[in-house]
């Protein structure tokens, strides 16, 4: 099936195909619900948060080969091309050619996808994403708002929410072993 969206500043129709052709954009470009939205410039609580969890994500999860965590990886799945904050592979998900490496397109959901609140980003088109990502296998998914000092978290059973520095924050199955409170995560932003 080939989705038809309108790009907005041409009044031009494109695909999904014809959008992936499109030069990378910094901030990145996305497709969703048949729309190219621009994801904000990340600022300094964003990009300090993203820096750390990916790094201490991969520290538990890379040696071991259970999964590995990506910052702004693009997943191109059902229709959709989007770039989370932070996407983590599972290993027996991540594709690689036939030499063993890691391919340049990733084609499915990310198992665990983080998104990290930007003032002026729409909390209501992050959770479209992420519904659309569970509904399509992600197992987990988080919202980080370092402005409100809250974490949501989603999965297909449950939605909660995180607002107690002692709140120890749900992991994906494949992390079952480790633990993160909310604490931890904003005493980041702390100097």
């Amino acid at each position: 099936m080939v989705t038809l969206i309108t790009n907005k500043t041409t009044n031009q129709t494109i695909s999904l195909e014809e959008f992936l052709q499109l030069p990378e954009t910094k901030p990145v470009r996305e497709y969703f619900d048949n729309k190219i939205t621009q994801k904000p410039m990340p600022q300094a609580k964003h990009s300090r948060i993203q820096g750390k969890l990916t790094k201490v994500i991969n520290d538990v999860v890379e040696e071991s080969k259970i999964a590995l965590a990506f910052p702004e990886l693009r997943c191109t799945f059902n229709d959709k091309s989007i770039v989370p904050d932070i996407v983590v592979l599972t290993y027996n998900h991540i594709p690689k050619d036939e030499n063993g490496e890691l391919t340049n397109t990733i084609s499915i959901p990310p198992d665990w996808m983080i998104e990290i609140l930007s003032p002026d980003q729409s909390q209501t088109l992050i959770i479209k994403k992420i519904l659309r990502c569970l509904e399509s296998g992600c197992q987990l998914a988080w919202i980080i708002d370092p402005e409100e000092k809250i974490i949501f978290v989603y999965s297909l059973q449950k939605v909660s929410y995180f607002e107690l520095d002692s709140d120890v924050l749900p992991m994906p199955d494949f992390m079952a072993d480790f633990s993160l409170t909310l604490g931890d995560i904003f005493g980041w932003l702390k100097f």
